[in-house]
């Protein structure tokens, strides 16, 4: 039976271990969080390595894609220097699947203002892209979510500007300075509720958008990838009234896009990461759908 272990920086209270089936095929899908501590994170990969058939990258990205360009997060790359078994972020699969979920929303939400916020865009490009294909007003939070620089962007020219002038100097500070890791996670310190209460649909990494979470949500979408039952009731306490899920949900949770290519590429046995055109071609029509759930 093929075996996936996701390595994340974020806190062990999310781990997971799910036997199901991908393709017909067995396959355990294990979820390992460090608590935000990098050694740890390291020290888990290199004693996985060569034990399982594929690591997933789990709490951050080794790199990100923005208009055609490839920025490598050099802050957290060196966790996987020499290791032997492929590792893979999920960008792979958001590139596929994420471009796609707006237009596969339509007619399956009620009419609603075509409102999006991106807590940080850079991050979900694909996703931001497919939304505004759909004729979505985006507001890009990269600055406020990422850096706590409470100003917000409208045009996808400024997100473009943004990262080519900021990613290289993200892509070398700490990592903790620009994402929640390890028990921050299980932290929300609510702000820019005027941007939350704007939107009808909120997107991103589910740890950004809980990070400044508002006492209510009423009406909202949510749309991410990684959540647990405690994110579920997070959300319908709040009264948000629809989470969208872009992976499958397993044994109660929609494990990360980081989970789904490592399994894929498990499966594939090439002893390598996979390319998007290879990934597309493995993904059947269900795996491209997104889960919806109605939270009140």
């Amino acid at each position: 039976m093929k075996h996936v272990v996701s390595i994340s920086l974020g806190s062990s209270r999310r781990d997971k271990r799910v036997e199901t089936t991908i393709r017909g095929e067995p396959i355990v899908l294990e979820r390992i969080g460090s608590n935000g501590d990098q050694r740890r994170m390291r020290q888990l990969f290199l004693e996985y390595d060569g034990k399982v058939d594929a690591f997933g990258f789990g709490g951050t990205d080794l790199g990100l894609e923005v208009d055609n360009r490839y920025f490598p997060l050099h802050s957290v790359r060196s966790i996987v220097e020499g290791v032997q078994t492929p590792v893979v972020d999920g960008g792979g699969i958001r590139a596929v699947v994420e471009r796609r979920t707006a237009e596969q929303l339509q007619g399956r939400l009620p009419p609603h203002p075509k409102c999006a916020l991106f807590c940080v865009a850079v991050g979900r490009y694909a996703m931001v892209r497919g939304f505004l294909d759909q004729g979505y007003e985006p507001l890009f939070g990269d600055l406020a979510f990422g850096l706590g620089i409470p100003v917000f962007l409208r045009s996808l020219g400024a997100l473009h500007t943004l990262a080519r002038v900021l990613l290289p100097i993200m892509a070398r500070l700490p990592f903790e300075w620009i994402y929640p890791t390890g028990e921050k996670q299980n932290q929300i310190v609510p702000k820019f509720e005027r941007q939350y209460r704007w939107a009808s649909v909120i997107a991103d990494d589910f740890h950004y958008i809980k990070q400044h979470l508002p006492a209510r949500l009423d009406g909202k979408t949510i749309v991410t990838n990684t959540t647990t039952d405690e994110d579920v009731a997070l959300l319908k306490e709040r009264g948000a009234a629809y989470l969208v899920t872009v992976t499958p949900r397993l044994d109660g949770r929609s494990f990360g896009t980081n989970v789904l290519e490592a399994a894929l590429t498990a499966l594939a046995d090439k002893g390598r990461s996979l390319s998007n055109a290879e990934l597309e071609k493995m993904l059947g029509e269900e795996d491209l759908t997104p889960t919806i759930l109605t939270l009140n």
